[in-house]
């Protein structure tokens, strides 16, 4: 969590599954040491965050499931791979077969 909010700024707001590690009390005082607050979908709700649910399923099916990993090292270089492949360089077809990245950067280009 410090790491993301290190290179991508507090936000006000993070949403998650009731998973343990959501719910935990380091967890949440973590959050509140933040001033973020948090939000969780309702259990067994898996649509409610379906975006990220779909984005896990193409991950273990393009990289988990076929690759093996020894070290921890290997598997952290692989998934900031995945990444940065899938926002900044692999095009979608539900964005007009642009990168998440440029909408993102357009979008908030225009709020500016």
């Amino acid at each position: 969590m410090r790491e993301a909010v290190d290179r991508n700024g507090i936000p006000a707001i993070i949403n998650s599954d009731q998973g343990s590690q959501f719910t935990s009390e380091d967890y949440k005082a973590l959050l509140k040491s933040l001033h973020i607050r948090q939000s969780m979908d309702g259990k067994s709700r898996w649509a409610d965050n379906i975006m990220i649910e779909r984005w896990f399923r193409s991950f273990k099916t393009e990289k988990i499931y076929i690759e093996e990993y020894t070290t921890e090292h290997e598997l952290r270089a692989c998934i900031d791979e995945y990444i940065n492949q899938y926002n900044n360089v692999r095009p979608h077809e539900a964005l007009d077969y642009a990168t998440p990245a440029s909408v993102y950067e357009a979008i908030f280009t225009v709020c500016a």
